[in-house]
């Protein structure tokens, strides 16, 4: 009887990104752009400056996370 290596053993723990705000602010910062399209600029800007820092620590954080997997679990 041969184990298919593919399958993870039994107990295997699961990762999970932790509890962030970023998705939050970065709806915020999508909202604020659309709204400043149609009112004013200024608004536009600072939504975009919300959203470029947002994705920019998103992007961040999640290669965090991936460099503490253990090394079987990079692809």
């Amino acid at each position: 009887m041969s184990v298919d290596p593919e399958v993870p053993p039994a107990g295997e723990e699961i990762h999970l990104p932790g509890p962030s705000l970023i998705p939050l602010a970065l709806t915020v910062g999508i909202t604020m752009i659309l709204l400043g399209l149609t009112t004013t600029w200024f608004l536009a800007i600072v939504g975009g400056i919300i959203t470029i820092v947002c994705l920019v620590r998103w992007v961040m954080d999640t290669r965090r996370d991936i460099d503490e997997l253990p090394l079987e679990h990079h692809h």
